[in-house]
Order: structure tokens, then sequence, then C-alpha cells
């Protein structure tokens, strides 16, 4: 319908003839065909993912249901949802929603994204704009692109592949989600979406996991997906709580990508032996359940990855070269344990809501940190000292450094890692900064 409205547009400024439309709309069959396919895989592949976390996130479904019940009054018994004693009861048995279930709250999930997103400017975004020019297949574009941009549901179709690329990229309720972290307005938040998305280069890496059909299991496609997610999410986080309110996508982008490839091609020479075993080990294990290697090395790297946000910050405020951070933050990390540490963080309970907040702001309180710390250690000597020699003078010369390093070893030692022995351990590294 909406390539017919195109078109009769271009009919009626005597651009294209009758006969000339019906032609054009057979000639584009099997392309239309092809995207109707794509978005049908799309959809399918977000319900899958949501399915593979459905237990871990029933509390965050739980918060959905009610914020969608006083949003969009949402009926749960017509809808066929489970209503809040039912959730404890499948609380209590480890089970989540169905796949029905999660089919529907993502239709809730669209509608109420579409509806923020259509009543903001992200129809206008430079950036976002350029979706309108996606949903239409060959040989639209490149024929009529300015008759496209004077669609008149122009607006409503780029909102509705924002959402359909936000909920896809990002999850179900990662909206709901990062709105509750943030207080961000959904308009901000697809913006970093689309800005953590392109840092990354997530869809190339997507779609190579998607040629994976039929050649390894749907349940190792799943974890490299998750695995991308996760990148994706916390990338955006970031970019809302460090990056000005209103995201220029297209600036952003050109700051941190190209620092952030540099990392993807140095990170395994750039990491401590103790860090970099685990990385090669992972992909070890991808390359046996059928990933190939190149692939599953990138995939492996993604948890660090997120570090390219901080470095290229450090890089920008003290003019160095982004492979230069790098190392020192990553000789940082592993001399203090700060990656140890941040794996204690991670691995910790997020079954409510204040739970995983507690979680998250600790885990970026010690984000922030890390990043505060390499910028110190980077001025405090000239640019020829080796990174793992201005790192171990900067530790020695610290007068914080001894009791940071033995409160770590007792907790460590101690195998008692929660909210009350890491918030310690946070705590002592932050009294490094000014050392």
């Amino acid at each position: 319908m909406n390539i017919k409205i195109l078109l009769n547009a271009v009919v009626e400024a005597g651009d294209l003839t009758d006969k000339q439309r019906n032609s054009l709309l057979v000639e584009m069959t099997d392309a239309v065909a092809a995207l109707v396919l794509k978005d049908n895989y799309e959809q399918a592949e977000t319900l899958s993912l949501a399915e593979a976390n459905a237990t871990s996130m029933l509390e965050v479904h739980q918060r959905f249901l009610r914020f969608l019940e006083t949003r969009r009054n949402l009926d749960r018994e017509l809808e066929a949802l489970p209503n809040d004693e039912e959730i404890a009861e499948r609380k209590r048995e480890h089970g989540g929603l169905t796949r029905p279930e999660l089919a529907v709250l993502l239709a809730y999930s669209k509608i109420d994204l579409y509806d923020a997103l259509l009543a903001s400017d992200v129809p206008e975004d430079p950036y976002l704009s350029a979706e309108l020019e996606r949903y239409f297949p060959s040989p639209l574009p490149e024929r009529y692109g300015e008759q496209m941009r004077a669609h008149r549901l122009g607006r409503q179709i780029v909102a509705t592949q924002v959402v359909n690329n936000v909920l896809h990229g990002g999850g179900t309720t990662f909206a709901f989600r990062l709105h509750e972290e943030t207080g961000a307005p959904a308009s901000q938040i697809a913006r970093a979406y689309a800005c953590a998305r392109e840092i990354f280069e997530m869809r190339p890496l997507w779609g190579e996991i998607e040629l994976l059909d039929n050649r390894c299991a749907s349940s190792v496609q799943i974890s490299l997906l998750l695995e991308g997610r996760r990148l994706v999410e916390r990338a955006s986080r970031w970019l809302l709580g460090n990056r000005p309110r209103q995201l220029d996508i297209a600036s952003t982008v050109n700051h941190f990508r190209p620092g952030a490839m540099a990392l993807y091609a140095s990170i395994t020479r750039l990491l401590a032996p103790e860090d970099a075993e685990p990385l090669a080990r992972r992909a070890d294990e991808l390359r046996e359940q059928g990933v190939p290697e190149d692939l599953a090395t990138r995939v492996a790297a993604l948890p660090i990855m997120f570090s390219a946000l901080d470095i290229v910050t450090v890089a920008d405020e003290t003019e160095l070269d982004v492979d230069r951070v790098a190392a020192v933050h990553f000789r940082l990390g592993s001399r203090l344990g700060l990656h140890w540490l941040r794996d204690q963080i991670v691995a910790l309970p997020r079954d409510d809501r204040w739970r995983a907040r507690a979680r998250a702001a600790l885990r970026d309180d010690l984000y922030a940190i890390h990043r505060v710390l390499t910028s110190e250690v980077l001025r405090s000597a000239s640019e020829d000292t080796e990174p793992d020699e201005l790192v171990d003078s900067w530790i020695e010369a610290n007068p914080a450094s001894a009791r940071t390093l033995q409160t770590l070893g007792d907790i460590r030692s101690g195998q008692s890692y929660d909210l009350t022995t890491l918030p310690v351990a946070v705590r002592e590294v932050r009294n490094m900064i000014g050392g």
C-alpha cells in the first residue's frame, strides 16, 4: 500500500504512466517478498531471544505488564496474560512467560514506543529518517528519492522502522528498562540505540550470525545474538549517561567508531595474558560449535569491547592514540583486579528491580573510576614510557594502592561477593583517584 501511495503521487506528477507504474509493481514482486520474509524472520528471532531470557527477565516483564496496565489499559485476562499471582508461582518454579505471551508483550511494546516516537522529532532526525529509504525496495530509492521524502505517511514509516530496529536489536523491554534506569525519553533512547549499533557495526555482525542458519545449532546463534545485544544495551546506557542529552547520531558515531574498530583489531594483543585467556577459550568453544573462526573471535571479544567508549573518551582528553590508552587501561584493570571485580559485579543477582539497579549503578561506578584512573596514569609520565612500566610505577607511587590491593585480596580470599562486600571494594578503588 505504501508503495502504491508513492507511485500514485509520481503518476499524478506526470513522471510515470499507469502502464509504467503497473510494470514497476510487477518488477518489484520478488524484492517486496524478500523484505516481507526478512521482517517475519526478524520477528521470530526477536521472540526466540525473548524466550531464551524469559526466566531471568520475569521480574522485568511483570513490571512492564503493570506499566502497560496503567499506560495502555492492558487487560491481562483479555490478552491471556498471567496475573501477579500466576507470575509469583512461575518465579517459584523458575519459569517465565511463554512464547505466545511474549508475542503479546512485544506487540504492546511496539505500540507504546511507536506512539512515543511519532510524537517526537525522531522521524525528522537526519540520521534516522534514512530508514525511509531502507523501507522501500530497489529501484524506488534510487529513482524516486525526492518523492519518497514527501510521502504522506513518511513520519509513520520512519517511526515504525525505528521501533522494529530498536526492539529487534535491543529486546522487547529495551526502551522500558532504559527509561526506568536513566529517565531518558523514548526519542533519546532510540538515538542512543542507533549510535551503539553503528559504533560497533552490529548490523554486519548480526547478518553473519543469521547466515549460520542450519550450519550450527539455533541455541548457539541465540547466544551469539544475545552477546551483541548486551553490548548494545550497555553502550546505549553509557551514551545516555555520558553524552549530551540531544544526541547527534552522525557526529557521535564518527567520534567513537574509528576507535572501536581499532580496538577490535588489536584487543587480543593489548590484553594481559590472564584476561586474554578467557577470550581465547570462549572463541575456541564457539569454533567447536560450528562458528567460523573470525566471527568466533569477534563475538568472544564483545564483552570487552564496551571499554572502547571509555578508551576513546580518554584518548580524546589526553590527545593520545587509542592503542596506547587501551594498553594502559587494560594493564591497569589487570594489575588492580578491576576486571575480576567487574565480573563479580556482573554476576550479582538481579531478581528484582532494586537489586538490578544497585548492580547496574555499582558496575557503572567501577567503569567510571577505571576511566578516570586511566587518564591519571597517562598524564603522570612521558609518552615514551612503556604501558606496563607506567602502570606499575603509578601504582607503586599511589599511597592508596596498598590498602586497595589488600581489601580486594581479602574479599577474594573470603569468596563473599555480594552487595555488602563489592561496594567496599569499589570505594577502595575510588580512593586511588588523585593519589
